[in-house]
């Protein structure tokens, strides 16, 4: 039997290996519920839902429309217990990855790609950037610095003027660049600038 922490690892490794350039960001929080990944790419955020063969699905229905939000593609990661009924509980766009454990291996296999999520809020996507990096895109896109506006007012006017295309890639780019162990300076520094 595999638990969550089994697979974390080598499923990021598998992720890394398969995809190229990524980087992971573990337990994001969205809307009410909590991606256990989320996969940045250079023009797209992928949520990874972890079910090891310890889990239930009690919980997925709301975590499913939860991803919908925020993720451009989804994959749920199925334990061997659940890799038979899996596809009843995703959308048909999400891509479902099997894991088993051979000997001391962990073994992964695509059983179904990811599909562009079609239900995906750019809202919300935005809503992962802290304010400081949404105002490296409003440079970046020689946009008004709206200092004295919040968070969600920004985000409108970023939506209404940068191309999806083009803020999918500035997203991630923000995502790549995070420096976790610098944030209170980033936030403080961006205060002082008011």
């Amino acid at each position: 039997m595999l638990y969550d922490k089994d697979i974390r690892e080598p499923l990021f490794e598998f992720l890394e290996e398969r995809y190229g350039k990524v980087r992971i960001l573990e337990e994001k929080q969205m809307g009410r519920s909590r991606a256990d990944a989320v996969m940045v790419m250079e023009d797209a955020l992928v949520g990874i839902e972890i079910k090891s063969d310890a889990d239930t699905y009690a919980r997925l229905k709301r975590q499913v429309k939860d991803y919908n939000r925020f993720f451009d593609y989804n994959f749920v990661v199925a334990g061997s217990t659940h890799g038979g009924h899996i596809e009843e509980h995703v959308p048909k766009w999400w891509g479902i990855i099997t894991v088993e454990q051979w000997g001391s291996q962990v073994d992964f296999y695509v059983l179904r790609e990811a599909g562009r999520n079609p239900e995906v809020d750019w809202r919300g996507k935005l809503a992962f950037l802290w304010r400081p990096e949404l105002a490296r895109i409003q440079e970046a896109n020689r946009m008004p610095r709206y200092r004295d506006k919040g968070k969600r007012f920004v985000i409108e006017k970023i939506l209404e003027r940068v191309p999806k295309e083009t803020l999918g890639r500035q997203i991630s780019e923000e995502l790549f660049e995070r420096d976790y162990t610098e944030i209170e300076e980033v936030i403080r520094e961006y205060r002082r600038g008011r």
